[in-house]
């Protein structure tokens, strides 16, 4: 039995549903709960702003997924790097990194761009993995569009995100869902000694990703979450309020002092 066909225009998406799919979705902000798969971050070999950001965005990821209702995340996380990475900016630091990933870091030393992709794609296989974060020098051959192309596929198959931290390169071509431009910046002033060290502080350029617009923000780790440091004009987000004593309306001080 012969069937008559389809009407082209029923092939074709509504307007509203393409305009919709071309837009972006709200600005980016610290805390999403839907984070990608697979992450760039391009930063100079001086100064450690891409591995910096690169643990705070996967400490925010994590964080954010246990916050949402999910069993708090406690495998291991797998950090590689090629030999120039190592050479231009030296290992993991386990006295610098987060208390709770100091016994959970398993670093892959590796000699050549070749093996650290390798290393990196078994790894984003690996579910028994909570991360992946890999350093990788310039831009070797070997980290071409299609290499780039089966991160991304492995990492969103096997459910394990991957942020890469591209060490003195140019932005090439890559199937990244989310890329970024890092460096480091001042640190807001400490709360209560002004002679101490600040939190670590990176200017972060979001300069590509599927699901949001571009923007640029200061970042800062506090220790547990990632933070924006400062707000749209430059200046210095407030601190967050700090409750020192327990409110005391409709009672008297002596009674505070008992309870």
């Amino acid at each position: 039995m012969s069937r008559s066909p389809m009407p082209s225009s029923s092939f074709r998406p509504s307007p509203a549903r393409v305009l919709a799919r071309s837009l972006p979705e709200a600005r980016w902000r610290p805390g999403l709960a839907a984070q990608p798969f697979h992450s760039e971050i391009f930063a100079p070999a001086t100064e450690a702003s891409g591995a910096g950001l690169a643990l705070a965005l996967a400490r925010d990821a994590l964080t954010s997924s246990a916050e949402s209702g999910a069993v708090e995340d406690t495998r291991q996380i797998l950090w590689v790097q090629d030999r120039q990475a190592i050479k231009r900016g030296g290992r993991p630091c386990l006295a610098g990194l987060p208390r709770e990933w100091r016994h959970r870091v398993i670093h892959v030393a590796a000699a050549t761009p070749e093996d650290a992709l390798f290393a990196l794609e078994e790894g984003v296989r690996c579910r028994d993995l909570a991360c992946v974060i890999g350093e990788i020098a310039g831009n070797p051959k070997a980290l071409s569009f299609t290499a780039s192309r089966r991160l991304s596929l492995a990492a969103e198959r096997h459910g394990v995100r991957l942020w890469l931290v591209r060490l003195d390169a140019e932005p090439d071509l890559s199937s990244a869902r989310m890329r970024w431009r890092a460096r480091a910046a001042p640190s807001p002033p400490p709360r209560w000694n002004a002679a101490a060290p600040g939190n670590a502080t990176w200017h972060g350029e979001l300069f590509r990703a599927r699901a949001h617009a571009p923007g640029e923000w200061t970042l800062s780790d506090d220790h547990t979450h990632l933070a924006i440091a400062r707000d749209t004009d430059g200046d210095f987000a407030a601190p967050d309020s700090v409750r020192l004593a327990r409110a005391t309306v409709g009672r008297s001080l002596a009674a505070v002092a008992r309870a």
